[in-house]
């Protein structure tokens, strides 16, 4: 792909990687100790514990696990991160280790913030509004899509407005990513599915945002390879090991590439439409993802047309010579498909999403900060609404 002569872009990826099956065990002590410290506030939620996936972690952690914070929902909320800070701070927390999927991740990157900077989450919504780095953080990702323990990107449930706010902040990303394949192992098809898609609509949206760049699209391209490949081995066989770790790895480089290039349209109408409905985010992603491509295409910008070819090449539906407009059209038709080999839901109406939400949905998603990025610029809510409707 061609960039202009004007280009000009800052790549930011400070967060440390370890990967490996059992590395949730057997790294995290000298990770913890590397950052100098030695009270961990774990926050997870009810369900990891009750499956078991955390109880090695914080047998490992011992005297050095000053407390868990397990009530964390779905949807994370500002009620949930104020509640988990108050308990790290009567705990003397020096760390926040997390474990779980996106929401317990942002729970935790918002507690961060509240162990050093007090107050309330309410203060901290916006952008780069802290001057110093935080309470450090060690992710260890029990999902594989939401990307989030990359990213300094938090997302959280604000029930006085009704709608989910976003906190960006370069000093709060997590100081490191422990990827463990076996903690995916016991994942459910459709939450594997979900989160998959998730995944998906990083590496897709990335490549597809106004803010994008070639080493946030290096990334997005292999993710995109690796999904198309490895995800439905995942629905296929749950216990595969490698396909699990190719997908992590898959969800953690398409995390890179969006908190560097920004998301868009999807992201916009996902954020609304969970807000409004309670639809999981992975979820809402996966549907909306193929609908909002064919809107973009269909404005027929060359550049754009040649950005979704390119994704095509990466599903494994087109070749480099083939006419750019039908290859885009493939990779649209493509996800469609992938939808359908993994087992998501197709149509928001499967998750009782009503026209009175859609209507609802369609005025937060022009609110939405993700939807200034997007590569086709969108006129108003009516051009949401009929992609909404179109979904429903």
């Amino acid at each position: 792909m061609v960039y202009d002569d004007s280009l000009s872009f800052v790549y930011f990826g400070p967060t440390k990687i370890i990967f490996g099956s059992g590395s949730s065990t057997s790294e995290l002590e000298s990770e913890m100790s590397a950052l100098g410290c030695s009270r961990a506030l774990v926050v997870t939620d009810q369900g990891i514990i009750k499956a078991g996936l955390s109880e090695k972690i914080i047998k490992t952690l011992g005297e050095k696990c000053v407390g868990i914070f397990s009530d964390v929902p779905q949807d994370t909320g500002i009620d949930v991160v104020n509640r988990g800070a108050a308990f790290a701070r009567e705990k003397g927390a020096d760390i926040v280790i997390s474990i779980g999927g996106g929401s317990v991740i942002d729970t935790a990157k918002c507690i961060c913030i509240l162990l050093t900077e007090g107050g309330s989450l309410a203060n901290y919504e916006g952008i780069q509004l802290l001057t110093r780095p935080q309470t450090p953080h060690i992710v260890i990702p029990t999902t594989a899509g939401t990307g989030s323990e990359v990213t300094w990107i938090a997302v959280v449930y604000d029930k006085d407005k009704g709608q989910k706010i976003l906190i960006v902040e370069s000093y709060n990303a997590p100081r490191a990513a422990i990827l463990d394949p076996q903690l995916t192992l016991g994942l459910p098809p459709l939450l594997t599915a979900s989160t998959g898609m998730d995944a998906m609509t990083h590496a897709i949206e990335a490549m597809t945002s106004m803010q994008r760049e070639p080493i946030a699209d290096a990334m997005a391209l292999h993710a995109i390879r690796l999904l198309s490949n490895y995800l439905p081995v995942c629905i296929k066989d749950g216990g595969n090991i490698r396909a699990r770790g190719q997908v992590q790895m898959a969800a953690t480089m398409a995390g890179w590439a969006f908190g560097n290039a920004m998301v868009g349209l999807v992201h916009a109408m996902a954020h609304s439409i969970g807000a409004v409905a309670r639809v999981p985010h992975g979820v809402s992603c996966g549907i909306m993802l193929p609908y909002c491509m064919d809107y973009n295409i269909g404005d027929g910008e060359p550049e754009t047309v040649a950005i979704y070819a390119a994704i095509a090449q990466a599903l494994g539906v087109s070749k480099r010579d083939d006419e750019p407009g039908n290859a885009a059209m493939a990779a649209v038709q493509e996800i469609f498909d992938l939808l359908r080999k993994i087992g998501h839901p197709l149509k928001l109406s499967e998750l009782g999403v009503t026209e009175e939400d859609i209507i609802k949905a369609a005025d937060l998603s022009i609110a939405d900060g993700a939807i200034v990025n997007n590569i086709r610029y969108v006129t108003g809510k009516d051009e949401v609404l009929e992609i909404y409707r179109r979904a429903l």
